[in-house]
């Protein structure tokens, strides 16, 4: 699968297929004069053939150097056990040669890793609590966000709680983590608002989609707010995005807001889906080893060279004031999203400089055993030759601090607060520039 990545070892951005790269193998050093490797040089050579044969990202270090200098650690680790040597004992030895790579895109991932890793980004179920939560004065959590049909929701958890107790004792997130595991109630002491509040919580099995969300605030509720959580939950993200602006449309809002914090990416494919949603036309071209791919997207419909084009129903455009929210953990396609809303000058984009990860795209390559190398197949360029930025830079610039952490909890947002007044005096689409 070709996907958008932002935090390593997490998520990822922009996506084709999941596909089993059944490449012949590199004979490095480790295979003796027949051939006979064990199974981690075999895992060894075959994550090696990928990167020399599809690295498509910016780094410049010598591969093939590269792959001569972690062999030697291979043979070390494997100096005892040589042709039996098992692929678990490959894992680090190839960890840190990607990492060493020096592409924040790229990654190996264990076969744990990459189980998670599908469930979440196919939209599959796995025993959940359903919250997002930040640390506050140690071993306390903040929760940022309730995951709608989730256990957390079901239990009455809000934004702005802070978790201070668990089963009568201080909070630990260890021991949040092994009740999630065990699938056992947990009683949590929560402060809401000032006020002491109990809460039972169970985990269950439930869908990771997490998907767009629209509220309204401001004066006379006429500012949207549309929350996209991720790019990544197994499709319908564009889709949703469009409705959701219609349905603004159709409540005569005033502005919106879109908030991509803490959006770690996903499919670039839903990503330009949902953008198309506030600019009319846009184009890039991707780079990749075997040549150039151009990307046209205009009205709802994605064009792509050599791919049929893709379509969302009943397409709209919001073309009155419109605002982005970021932070330092917006990463991937979500700033492939704030990237065109700032290159065409369409609205502010306020908060953090964002993760930095927001030029190049992955492909996921699964690997024998299950696990799986990420790799940067692919950087971007506008059709001038412009190259994506790295990371974004907003227009206004304001750094999540610790006081907004603890305005949070006493139910204040203090950048949608900072969003709303920009959106209030953006300008709306120019009549020329509307299709």
């Amino acid at each position: 699968m070709t996907l958008l990545r932002t935090n390593r070892r997490k998520a990822l951005t922009g996506w084709l297929s999941l596909s089993l790269v059944s490449a012949a193998l590199i004979l490095l050093p480790g295979a003796d004069a027949q051939g006979s490797v064990s199974p981690a040089q075999q895992l060894f050579n075959q994550v090696n053939r990928i990167v020399q044969e599809n690295y498509g990202g910016l780094s410049t270090v010598d591969r093939l150097q590269l792959a001569r200098e972690y062999q030697v650690r291979l043979d070390a680790v494997c100096a005892a056990v040589q042709t039996t040597c098992p692929a678990e004992k490959a894992y680090p030895v190839i960890q840190a040669q990607i990492t060493a790579l020096g592409d924040e895109h790229s990654y190996f991932q264990t076969p744990e890793d990459f189980a998670d890793f599908v469930t979440t980004a196919t939209g599959g179920e796995r025993r959940q609590f359903g919250v997002k939560l930040a640390e506050l004065d140690g071993q306390n959590r903040v929760v940022l966000e309730v995951i709608p049909q989730s256990a957390a929701e079901e239990a009455g958890l809000r934004r702005g709680d802070v978790l201070q107790t668990l089963d009568g004792k201080p909070y630990e997130y260890d021991v949040l983590r092994q009740a999630r595991l065990d699938g056992r109630t947990i009683r949590l002491g929560v402060d809401r608002l000032g006020t002491r509040v109990n809460v039972s919580l169970t985990p269950k099995a439930s869908s990771t989609r997490d998907l767009p969300r629209l509220t309204f605030t401001g004066a006379g509720n006429q500012i949207a707010v549309l929350r996209i959580p991720t790019f990544l939950a197994g499709g319908g993200i564009g889709q949703r995005v469009h409705d959701l602006v219609r349905e603004a449309q159709q409540k005569n809002a005033t502005g919106m807001i879109v908030d991509l914090r803490g959006d770690t990416g996903g499919s670039l494919t839903e990503c330009d889906s949902a953008v198309s949603a506030f600019i009319p036309e846009f184009t890039r071209i991707a780079r990749t080893v075997d040549g150039d791919i151009r990307t046209r997207v205009r009205g709802g419909v994605r064009l792509e060279d050599g791919r049929p084009p893709l379509s969302i129903r009943n397409a709209t455009l919001w073309t009155g004031p419109v605002a982005l929210l970021v932070d330092r953990d917006t990463a991937s396609c979500s700033e492939f999203f704030s990237y065109e809303v700032q290159y065409r000058k369409r609205g502010p984009i306020i908060g953090e400089e964002t993760a930095g990860v927001g030029n190049t795209a992955t492909r996921v390559f699964e690997l024998p055993g299950q696990a799986a190398l990420n790799l940067t197949i692919t950087n971007y360029v506008k059709p001038d030759g412009t190259p994506y930025p790295m990371r974004i830079t907003p227009d206004q610039q304001r750094e999540f601090t610790e006081d907004d952490l603890r305005r949070l909890t006493r139910g204040e947002d203090t950048a949608l607060n900072v969003a709303i007044a920009a959106v209030s005096n953006a300008p709306s689409l120019a009549a020329e520039d509307r299709p």
